[in-house]
């Protein structure tokens, strides 16, 4: 693999600290499963102070560009008639950046990329999410009671997080099959449901420690049900699950304890380091993983 600071492979998963789309150059076609992720939302948010984090861009435009690049490494690496989903938001345009308020459709310019790289839009779920946590985090001016008081056609509804599945299209070489006893009907209508409400904002991994000072303003690890729904769904046991953003692990952390294999590349060292202990913690909690966790043990000493 080619620049890769850091690295931890075996047999069921694969951890690097690195560029995602070179790395994911370094994947044989047709062999992965599942990809699930959250993008770099464009430069809203800055996750690091490195050239080659995605979020770093001067313009809408420049994102989309280096974002396309891996899109379509993302095509090659996935299997026919398999899938790859993102998680993502509508995001807000700003006076002082983008000359205007309102919302940018951020899903869809996502997903016209990968149609363009050769991907079928296949389905979407809505998260609901809470307007009031969301205006007290955010203080946005469409969510403020007063607002209607003074001029509420500048009022909207909360942003709610999107999961966007697309699908490679062929033949499904590997058929995923559940049965009535591993999925029963009232999951699957569950699962099924175009809108989940049931999901908590805090059901995350712990995120403090992968903080550094001076360093990002934002991280935003995606919700662990909301892994474990896509996971057991789309995949089988022993599937590969692929996450170019690894952050800190929440992926191939959930992955890993479903039995499947991951690989997730991190291009942040102290998240990368987090995602090290966060896997470790999800092996440790599998009794068949004994073996593994001592392997991995004595790979996080000697990084230490």
């Amino acid at each position: 693999m080619p620049d890769v600071l850091n690295q931890i492979v075996s047999e069921n998963y694969s951890l690097y600290n690195g560029d995602c789309c070179e790395i994911a150059k370094g994947i044989p076609d047709n062999s992965i499963h599942y990809t699930l992720f959250s993008p770099p939302f464009a430069s809203l948010y800055t996750y690091s102070n490195s050239d080659r984090d995605m979020g770093n861009c001067r313009s809408d435009s420049e994102f989309y560009k280096h974002f396309k690049y891996l899109a379509a490494e993302l095509f090659r690496i996935t299997m026919p008639g398999r899938l790859l989903s993102f998680h993502c938001m509508d995001l807000p345009k700003m006076k002082e950046r983008d000359g205007v308020i309102g919302l940018k459709d951020f899903p869809a310019i996502i997903r016209q990329v990968f149609e363009d790289c050769g991907f079928i839009y296949h389905s979407r779920v809505t998260i609901w999410k809470n307007p009031v946590t969301e205006m007290q985090r955010t203080k946005a001016l469409g969510l403020l009671h007063k607002q209607i008081k003074k001029d509420s056609a500048m009022n909207r509804q909360g942003i709610p997080d999107y999961i966007i599945t697309m699908r490679k299209p062929g033949d499904n070489p590997e058929r995923i099959t559940h049965t009535d006893e591993t999925f029963p009907c009232d999951v699957w209508q569950q699962y099924a449901s175009p809108v989940w409400m049931d999901i908590r904002q805090s059901d995350t991994l712990q995120k403090n420690s992968a903080r550094e000072e001076k360093d990002e303003r934002h991280i935003c690890p995606l919700q662990l049900e909301v892994i474990r729904r896509c996971i057991e769904l789309w995949t089988n046991p022993n599937d590969i699950v692929f996450e170019p953003f690894g952050e800190i692990g929440s992926v191939p952390y959930v992955a890993r304890k479903l039995g499947r294999r991951a690989i997730a590349c991190e291009l942040k060292e102290s998240y990368y380091n987090q995602m090290v202990i966060n896997v470790a913690n999800a092996l440790s909690e599998s009794v068949s993983a004994v073996g593994e966790q001592i392997y991995l043990d004595e790979i996080v000493g000697g990084n230490e």
